[in-house]
């Protein structure tokens, strides 16, 4: 049974270590991100799953307790998945990185976490089953759902401008914001991914787990520095 979600971008950026002299620019999300996690802390579910986008290598279940690295930034910066666990076999998947930077942040202790990194081309019936099978469990569970919207937003965006992409956003964070998970099911996934919109796929999770839960949703954040879409919102 789903009773909180929170929905978070996975920009590196994020780190300060990693943005270094452009770090205060991203203080207003930071603050958004970590006013997310406290929604789900204030949920008290028996079970965390964060979820987000990841390429082969990273697709598939991360335990409690696996570990990432920013090192590939230029930056001495390691994160855990929670407090404990082992440690696993491969290394957390960049998305699940920065959630892992966030929880640490908060200082999460709140429930067990796992991680679930997701591949851009999962389709959308694939990805809403995927969230439905995750809700069905009798415990109270909490998802930290990270994605980035469409990467298109500006000339200098890393997917340059595409006059798709506002609209592609504005209905993506309507349905983020409002909890709709039938407006959120009915994102393109081909448009998705035209757009470089990371996190369509893990969206489309949260709204299998949501359908029925009946979880009012509240928008924190809705900008594109760097030409990129990104959101927060709460669920609960």
């Amino acid at each position: 049974m789903l009773v909180a979600a929170a929905v978070c971008p996975c920009p590196p950026l994020l780190v300060p270590e990693v943005a270094a002299g452009a770090a205060p620019e991203l203080d207003g999300l930071r603050a958004a991100c970590l006013d997310a996690v406290g929604v789900l802390a204030a949920a008290r579910p028996d079970r965390l799953v964060v979820i987000g986008p990841a390429g082969p290598s990273g697709r598939g279940s991360h335990p409690q307790g696996a570990t990432g690295s920013f090192r590939g930034f230029g930056v001495d910066v390691d994160v855990r998945l929670g407090q404990g666990g082992t440690t696993g076999e491969r290394a957390l998947p960049q998305s699940l990185a920065v959630a892992a930077w966030l929880l640490g942040r908060t200082g999460w202790a709140t429930a067990p976490v796992e991680g679930l990194g997701v591949g851009e081309p999962l389709e959308t019936g694939r990805a809403v089953a995927t969230g439905r099978e995750l809700a069905t469990a009798e415990e109270r569970l909490a998802l930290l759902v990270m994605g980035d919207g469409s990467a298109c937003r500006t000339l200098k965006a890393p997917g340059y401008l595409d006059p798709r992409a506002e609209d592609f956003d504005a209905a993506a964070a309507r349905a983020l914001g409002a909890a709709d998970t039938t407006a959120l099911t009915a994102l393109d996934a081909e448009l998705a991914h035209e757009l470089k919109a990371a996190g369509r796929a893990p969206w489309q999770v949260l709204a299998g787990a949501g359908e029925g839960a009946g979880l009012t949703g509240e928008l924190l954040y809705d900008e594109a520095p760097y030409g990129v879409g990104y959101f927060v919102a709460t669920w609960s």
